[in-house]
């Protein structure tokens, strides 16, 4: 609960990626990962300054600790502000106790940006545009604040895996620090094994929590329920891997991942989600979960086997429940393009079954051009659930014609 109150505090304004509350979170991430005796994820020697901040273990070189970006934002820019913000995602490992299986990795990772003062994103117009601070305590200082205690648990008694934690910016705009961060692995890609996520943990109410990604590998139910027989939870599990949330990312670079998630509630994106309505007792009992769960897939003497999960079309509150519905997944951090790059496919939805991939680039939907996400938004929702439409991609240096059948939002 510290952490929550600190992260939430207004004198960090809301963490909104590229302000100086973000930066100063960031600070605050690297001297608690350096007090817990962690090693920086990103090694030194690339020829750039290395800052230095003083945590209660000394002075560290926090430069290892951080990995920086410039987060470019489609939808920034469209609400007409700054649509390069430089920021950063802060990274540490904890080396596995076995010298083989060291060598491998489980991500354990949350979002630690928010709203901030911005309008952008906000549930509470007339807040907002009163300058009003979106503390987000529980979006997302509580899945930070569960990475931290993680880390701390786990140094106690260290798995056979290493495990990483990072803790990442830009989510609010678009999943952009994860994004980055995968394109840009401290480790090579080969090495990781899983990632566990942590969004909107500080409700936990009636004892039930979501587990979303339980038919990402074909252990993980069983791995969950194990660990879900101690001290139980009111577990829901669902399968599918993607979701408004940075485990997205690295499903899409097929990894198997768990995202952990107490439910939305009345306080969501307003700037009401403070500190003092946060369930720390409830984080510790979500934390305890995880780290059963991560304990047996760090200390399992065979990686977990991946799948591609097939889940059922999500529903919308932005749209009508009649909306047609692709099953594409936009990567939300390519902005040098023009067009909607896709970092995946949902399986088994019409994009699946029309040929769309993962890479593909869509310029045309229904015989309109699309230079935006926005563009290709409106063109989608022109049609109607049964409509066969073209898409018009570029694949490479190719330019690719296929035909879809659009679904059903939600069935």
């Amino acid at each position: 609960m510290r952490d929550v109150r600190y992260l939430a505090s207004d004198r960090l304004e809301g963490r909104a990626t590229g302000t100086a509350g973000n930066d100063s979170a960031a600070t605050y991430i690297v001297r608690r990962f350096a007090a817990l005796g962690l090693t920086p994820a990103f090694p030194s020697g690339d020829g750039h300054l290395c800052p230095t901040v003083t945590g209660r273990t000394g002075t560290v070189c926090d430069g290892r600790f951080i990995q920086p970006f410039v987060a470019k934002s489609v939808a920034a820019a469209h609400a007409g502000l700054p649509s390069e913000l430089p920021t950063q995602n802060v990274a540490a490992v904890l080396r596995g106790s076995d010298p083989t299986l060291r060598n491998e990795y489980v991500i354990l990772g949350a979002h630690f940006d928010h709203l901030g003062r911005s309008t952008m994103g906000a549930l509470d117009p007339d807040a907002a545009n009163a300058n009003a601070i979106h503390n987000g305590a529980d979006d997302n200082a509580s899945g930070t604040a569960a990475v931290l205690e993680l880390a701390r648990l786990l140094r106690r008694n260290p798995p056979k895996r290493s495990v990483m934690f990072v803790t990442f910016s830009g989510e609010e705009l678009g999943l952009l620090g994860s994004q980055y961060f995968v394109e840009h692995l401290p480790v090579p890609r080969e090495r990781l094994r899983a990632m566990l996520n942590f969004d909107m943990v500080g409700r936990l109410r009636d004892d039930q929590v979501i587990v979303y990604g339980v038919a990402t590998a074909g252990e993980l139910n069983d791995i969950v329920a194990r660990a879900n027989a101690v001290a139980p939870l009111k577990v829901t599990a669902t399968g599918d891997g993607f979701g408004a949330s940075d485990h997205s990312s690295f499903y899409a670079k097929d990894l198997p991942v768990l995202h952990f998630f107490t439910n939305v509630h009345e306080d969501y994106h307003k700037a009401t989600d403070d500190a003092d309505k946060v369930n720390g007792g409830g984080i510790a009992r979500v934390v305890a979960l995880a780290e059963r769960i991560t304990r047996d897939i760090a200390d399992r003497a065979e990686p977990l086997t991946f799948v591609r999960a097939v889940a059922a079309a999500p529903t919308t509150s932005s749209r009508e429940s009649t909306s047609a519905y692709l099953g594409s997944i936009p990567d939300m951090g390519a902005t040098e393009v023009a067009g909607v790059r896709l970092t995946g496919v949902r399986a088994g939805s019409p994009a699946d079954k029309g040929g769309l991939k993962a890479g593909d680039i869509i310029v045309a939907f229904g015989g309109k051009p699309v230079k935006d996400l926005y563009a290709y938004t409106d063109a989608l929702y022109a049609h109607k659930p049964g409509d066969t439409v073209d898409v018009v991609v570029m694949r490479g240096s190719e330019r690719v014609t296929v035909t879809v059948t659009l679904g059903k939002r939600g069935s």
